[in-house]
């Protein structure tokens, strides 16, 4: 692993700001061990398996360390196939499967403990010009009107709250372990969300870190339709699969607006969509997820 990288995974971190960044990048700088392989590794203080974002987020890094800058990464299709482990590093195999005039095709493998526990891929294309349209994003508050995460979360005995967040989350619609407690409510979410701390003009790096964070608050909009919340009720979940297409470009060290919903819950599986948008109300990226999601009994 990069020495950046072993610092992170080796010590605890501060839980928010710029070394919480910092810690989040370097994690993302993979380790070259082999021309399409790749090494990344899990924070010092993680969850009991590897966070979802964490692992597609590094996936994408291997992937995208094989194609030429100029083609920039339009969208990803992926499977969590195992719980990753955060006390091992996670190898990441790449197979270069077409490289075409305008669009480049990886496909990459995670592997622990000789197994694969997630595989992703990635389709890249050469800056083109075309038609274009959008769709609008939602009137909300801006994001410095809004409470923080910490804030919001005082007095709950939520699981996340010890672990880093480099990720800074201002809830619009009312947080789900909040929500809980008048029963269930409408299958939405809204969240502003951008890195706490600034990031390196890396356009990829910028891509990676939204991919990272797709994964939060996503399948929010499940839970709040069914008045629970992971701990404080008994839930069992897990993403199954994430799929993301980005549209243009952005910072994902400025503010986004993540608007999502879950149209469809069905055989313990919840299905969820997502829009960013920028500050400007540019569309910027959408994601589909399912999620497994298991309420063992009433409260």
């Amino acid at each position: 692993m990069t020495e950046a990288a072993r610092a992170a995974a080796s010590s605890p971190s501060g839980l928010s700001g710029q070394s919480a960044v910092d810690d989040l990048v370097a994690l993302l700088d993979l380790e070259r061990i082999e021309e399409n392989i790749f090494r990344g590794v899990s924070p010092a203080e993680s969850p009991v398996r590897v966070f979802g974002g964490q692992v597609a987020g590094q996936a994408l890094v291997a992937a995208g360390r094989t194609v030429p800058v100029e083609r920039r990464v339009h969208s990803l299709h992926s499977y969590f196939i195992r719980p990753g482990d955060p006390r091992v590093p996670i190898v990441y195999e790449v197979d270069r499967i077409r490289d075409g005039r305008s669009f480049t095709t990886r496909r990459v493998v995670a592997v622990q403990h000789g197994k694969a526990i997630f595989t992703l891929s990635a389709s890249f294309q050469l800056e083109e010009q075309g038609n274009e349209h959008s769709s609008e994003m939602p009137p909300v508050p801006s994001p410095e009107s809004l409470p923080t995460w910490t804030e919001q979360a005082e007095g709950y005995q939520l699981h996340s709250s010890k672990f880093p967040r480099p990720i800074d989350v201002r809830y619009v619609t009312e947080p789900p372990w909040e929500s809980r407690e008048d029963g269930p409510g409408e299958a939405a979410s809204r969240v502003w969300m951008k890195a706490d701390g600034k990031l390196p003009d890396d356009p990829m790096l910028h891509i990676c870190v939204m991919t990272y964070a797709s994964d939060m608050t996503l399948l929010d909009g499940v839970l709040a339709k069914h008045g629970v919340y992971w701990g404080l009720d008994k839930v069992l979940g897990a993403s199954l699969d994430h799929a993301m297409w980005f549209h243009r470009p952005f910072r994902a060290d400025e503010w986004l607006l993540y608007d999502t919903s879950s149209p469809s819950a069905s055989g313990n599986r919840g299905l969820a969509t997502g829009r960013f948008f920028s500050q400007d109300g540019q569309l910027v990226a959408t994601v589909v997820q399912e999620g497994l999601i298991r309420v063992l009994n009433d409260r």
